[in-house]
């Protein structure tokens, strides 16, 4: 028999992959149909909202905007490159903006727009505004500003979504109350005796069924649950002949001309009649564009599916800039990331972007063929939908604000008043005044006040040394003069950013610290993230200052870092400026012998008789002379390592001349020191105690002479003299006492 014949690959393979295909594309086929039902009604009622200010006879056409929006935005960002699930059509921030935008034209002062028919060249700047902001918005991805214009403040974008969401409200009152004629929210009072009963109850009805749609179904999205109970009723209810008590449909209108931009710039007579508008059309698009850029970004993040990568902000501006450009040449409105629509794409299996492209294409259908049945959509219905939506697009953080303002144990309350004034101020400007100003103001605002608040105390902490000192293991006499003279070394642990406004404060504060008895003042600015030129240039200030009346500046920070690069390019560190350290313990160390040397004034190089040392402080010469004798004296270079961690423990040293220090092994080669002793000190105790592995690693600082008391020398000593060996047992219990007081009275120091 052929063994080919048996390969799975011919018989069962290749029908199992054409199924996988099938499954696949039909998946993509639902999500993208289910998608397209979602963002049709939603880019048919976001276009009317921002064609609103040209009245009703452009409701039909700026239904078709919208649309033309969500599939321009759909085709290009697939053809750019996306290969996700994403459903693009405009979105309710940046409709808001552009119908503010295009009621400011409308309503201009411009010399150009006041004399006759002028409605072309409104219309022709709208355009102008969107493609502009497009390729603004391209140009922050291109020279990746994705990332930056993430850190506008949250504050400005809540407020302007906030307003979007307050005005798209708003303005479906006309149409939920059925007027026949388009009429502002603002003089709906007036027509009270015009609105039409069964409207209302036709809109009720749809935003409660749309509103409670979960408890109905969860396997159709609420916005098609609505839609359909509210047309239902609708036309339910114009059967029975009661169609003058219902408001109108979205209709179409022959009395405009189709207001396209390439046929717009026949009418245009001259560009100079085009170029007063310029500034207005320059601002309007830069604010558009940021808008639309931090809402794309704000969506992406939202939309994505769980555990899906992250997605590149900055081809994201480009690809929908591209699009947004695309969109105003054929008469569209701003597009961005429609999180409804994307989710349920998802959802209902869409896995590729031939779901998007399904989307866009069911969308070109409805725009080019089906618009007659869709300008049969009851306007009442259509705006009740758009209520939830605009009710579910208030902004949550400043929800979540305000109730935290109103908790009476809410700490930083002043704080979160100023956020919530900047939230309400750029909203109320935004509808009142002019959402480019408004947006500019606030973001002027918000800066300034995270400059205000940057500017306070960089001042973690702050205390002096009489307590709190380094690891340097001192005799009883300079650790008693260091309890007496520790005060005249100050230490400010600094935190967050040094900056032209916090490094002011910074100095008159160290002006205040740095009185008559301060001889030292250390800076510990190893939590200091960032110091711009301006600080560094104050700190060079603060050192020439602290120089001319006779006081030192030390400071703690790495030596590797960014920060110590530009203080030394400053000149605050280096020769004949402030001494860095890499560690606030060193710097603690130069600071305490600075302060030794000059009252002691003994020279470092003497040998320290056995005698002095205060661990024998209790035996006679006699019995100092006999542990001397049971010990050895050992001799170590700079540099050298008198025992390593991990090694066996078997001796004590006591030091007579030079410095030693204990390192603790850390990752990558490196090392922490724990401690430097001194002459006439003690290291490696523990040895005689319990005879376990070393904790840490010693090695010589200086030219150290050592006494060695191994474990051997002292049991014989304990034999020949117990006495003695007793003394030493009890000085070694009140040296290690000693140490632990220290250590718990600079923990509480540091807690405190």
């Amino acid at each position: 028999m052929d063994n080919a014949a048996l390969r799975p690959d011919d018989k069962l393979g290749k029908p199992l992959a054409a199924a996988a295909v099938a499954s696949a594309w039909r998946s993509d086929l639902t999500g993208g149909l289910i998608s397209a039902a979602l963002a049709l009604p939603l880019a048919v009622g976001y276009g009317m909202f921002a064609f609103g200010a040209l009245g009703d006879s452009y409701f039909a056409h700026g239904a078709l905007a919208g649309l033309y929006a969500a599939i321009i935005a759909g085709f290009a960002c697939v053809a750019l490159g996306d290969r996700t699930t994403t459903v693009y059509a405009p979105r309710v921030t940046t409709t808001f903006f552009l119908g503010a935008l295009l009621y400011q034209l409308v309503h201009s002062n411009a010399a150009v727009l006041r004399d006759g028919n002028h409605l072309h060249l409104v219309l022709l700047a709208f355009f102008a505004i969107i493609l502009l902001g497009g390729a603004f918005q391209a140009l922050f991805g291109l020279v990746r500003l994705g990332t930056l214009i993430r850190f506008t403040p949250h504050p400005v974008m809540a407020g302007v979504q906030n307003a979007a969401a307050a005005l798209l409200f708003l303005v479906q009152l006309g149409n939920v109350c059925g007027f026949d004629h388009n009429i502002p929210f603002t003089a709906v009072a007036n027509h009270l005796a015009e609105v039409k009963p069964l409207s209302l109850v036709v809109a009720l009805t749809t935003f409660v069924v749309m509103w409670k749609a979960r408890a109905i179904t969860t396997k159709v999205p609420p916005l098609l649950v609505g839609l359909g109970i509210g047309c239902a009723l609708y036309f339910g209810l114009m059967a029975v002949g009661l169609k003058p008590y219902l408001g109108p449909m979205i209709g179409m209108s022959a009395s405009v001309a189709d207001p396209t931009p390439r046929l717009l710039l026949r009418e245009v007579g001259s560009f100079h009649d085009f170029a007063e508008l310029l500034p207005i059309i320059v601002a309007g698009a830069f604010a558009l564009s940021v808008v639309a850029a931090i809402d794309a970004l704000l969506c992406a993040k939202l939309a994505a599916a769980p555990g899906a990568p992250k997605a590149d902000g900055n081809r994201l501006l480009m690809r929908l800039g591209v699009g947004n450009m695309l969109s105003a040449c054929f008469g569209g409105i701003t597009s961005g990331i429609n999180i409804g629509p994307t989710v349920a794409n998802r959802s209902f299996g869409g896995k590729t972007p031939l779901s998007v492209l399904v989307n866009a294409a069911v969308l070109l259908l409805a725009a080019g063929v089906l618009f007659p049945v869709v300008s049969y959509m009851p306007r009442s219905v259509l705006s009740a939908t758009i209520m939830v939506i605009a009710i579910q697009h208030i902004d949550p953080w400043s929800l979540d604000l305000a109730q935290r303002i109103r908790s009476r144990g809410s700490r930083h309350r002043s704080l979160m008043l100023l956020d919530f004034a900047v939230v309400a101020l750029v909203a109320i400007l935004s509808v009142t005044i002019n959402i480019v100003v408004a947006v500019f103001i606030g973001i002027f605002i918000a800066v300034a006040l995270f400059v205000v608040r940057m500017s306070h105390s960089n001042i973690r902490r702050l205390y002096r040394c009489d307590s709190i000192h380094s690891r340097k293991v001192r005799t009883p006499d300079q650790a008693a003069l260091l309890e007496q003279r520790g005060t005249a070394i100050a230490v400010l642990e600094l935190q967050g950013v040094l900056f032209f406004g916090s490094a002011e404060t910074l100095s008159d504060e160290i002006e205040r610290v740095a009185d008559a008895a301060t001889r030292i003042v250390i800076l510990d600015l190893r939590r200091v993230t960032e110091i711009d030129t301006t600080g560094a240039r104050i700190l060079a200030d603060i050192q020439r200052a602290l120089a001319r009346k006779g006081q030192k500046l030390g400071l703690a920070i790495s030596p590797a870092s960014d920060n110590a690069e530009r203080l030394a390019e400053a000149g605050v560190t280096g020769s004949a400026a402030a001494s860095a350290f890499a560690d606030i313990d060193r710097a603690l160390q130069w600071a305490e012998d600075d302060v030794l040397g000059a009252e002691l004034k003994e020279p470092a190089a003497n040998e320290v008789a056995l005698a002095q040392v205060d661990l024998l402080s209790t035996l006679s010469p006699g019995e100092v002379r006999t542990v001397e004798a049971h010990s050895r004296r050992e001799s170590y270079m700079r540099g050298q390592t008198i025992f390593r961690e991990g090694d066996p423990g078997r001796e004590m040293f006591i030091v007579t001349r030079g410095r030693v220090s204990a390192y603790l092994a850390q990752g990558a080669g490196g090392d922490i020191r724990l401690v430097t002793f001194a002459p006439g000190t003690v290291f490696g105790e523990l040895a005689i105690l319990d005879a376990g592995p070393r904790s840490a690693s010693v090695v010589a600082d200086d030219d150290v002479v050592c006494y060695v008391l191994s474990e051997e020398q002292f049991i014989a000593l304990a034999q020949t003299a117990p006495n003695i060996a007793i003394k030493l047992l009890a000085s070694l219990g009140r040296e290690l006492s000693g140490r632990l007081r220290r250590a718990n009275r600079t923990i509480r120091q540091l807690e405190s």
